[in-house]
């Protein structure tokens, strides 16, 4: 999606942000992602900053950016271990708009031999050991409801970020490690975590074998049906051919390339 501009934002949206921030000195838009139409860090007159996602909503009802950020809303309070506080929200002017705390860090590198890796890995396994709160009620084999196919084996109880790619963390000058935009939480098998984590592996310079032999550290990974995997790399697949041919975002041919790449490897393509 294409982001809009502050200025954007109408005057009454404006008025309620800064009942919350203070009058604004200025404003860095976020560089990555794109499940809200504003998403910046906005810095207040006393040096304050929190960061900001808002999206408009349609004329009769939420759009999906608004629904993804009443999603991210909703979950916050259970997920604080790992993602930036949710400060406040706002609705005005036809708008929906979170203050999430501001954080200063930068984004791992999922490359082979990255120290990133150690520091990833022990978030995600506290990641996979976290209760599933009531509030996420969305199955994750919602994914790959494919007619004439079965996403069962990807069913389950587990928590789910589902889109663990390195824009989505950042690691802190102490070392931790931080999980942003939980537009898409669902509760599924708690090895399609790390499924959904090889295209990035592999898009960083992993190759197939590298990745899954990196994934074996995890329980869920290690103990899952070989045969669910295989379905779930060919539904995987399947669903990001059809996105692509449907979607003209420049992101989607490599990640699905990476896809392919796996299924490939797998031997499940038809």
């Amino acid at each position: 999606m294409t982001r809009s501009d502050w200025d954007d934002l109408p005057a009454t949206v404006r008025e309620a942000i800064t009942e919350h921030t203070g009058p604004i000195c200025c404003i860095h838009p976020a560089a990555v992602g794109n499940h809200a139409d504003i998403a910046s860090t906005v810095v207040g007159e006393d040096g304050r900053k929190v960061f900001v996602k808002a999206a408009r909503k349609l004329a009769d009802k939420d759009g999906p950016e608004v629904l993804s950020l009443r999603t991210e809303a909703r979950v916050n309070p259970f997920v604080t271990e790992f993602a930036p506080r949710l400060q406040w929200t706002t609705e005005a002017g036809g708008w929906l708009v979170l203050g999430f705390e501001h954080l200063t860090g930068r984004h791992p590198d999922y490359a082979p031999g990255s120290p990133d890796l150690d520091i990833i890995a022990a978030t995600v396994q506290r990641l996979q050991k976290t209760p599933t709160p009531e509030i996420v009620e969305r199955p994750v084999t919602m994914r790959w409801a494919l007619p004439d196919e079965d996403p069962s084996p990807m069913d389950g109880q587990a928590l789910l970020h589902t889109d663990l790619n390195t824009s989505n963390l950042i690691i802190t000058p102490q070392e931790s490690v931080c999980i942003v935009d939980w537009a898409f939480v669902a509760r599924g098998a708690a090895w399609v975590e790390l499924g959904q984590m090889i295209p990035w592996l592999l898009s960083a310079g992993h190759a197939p074998q590298s990745a899954e032999t990196w994934l074996n550290q995890f329980p869920a990974w290690a103990d899952a049906p070989a045969s669910s995997i295989d379905h779930y790399a060919r539904l995987h697949t399947k669903v990001w051919t059809r996105r692509a041919e449907a979607r003209p975002e420049p992101w989607i041919p490599p990640y699905l390339a990476s896809v392919r790449r796996w299924a490939e490897f797998r031997g499940v393509l038809e």
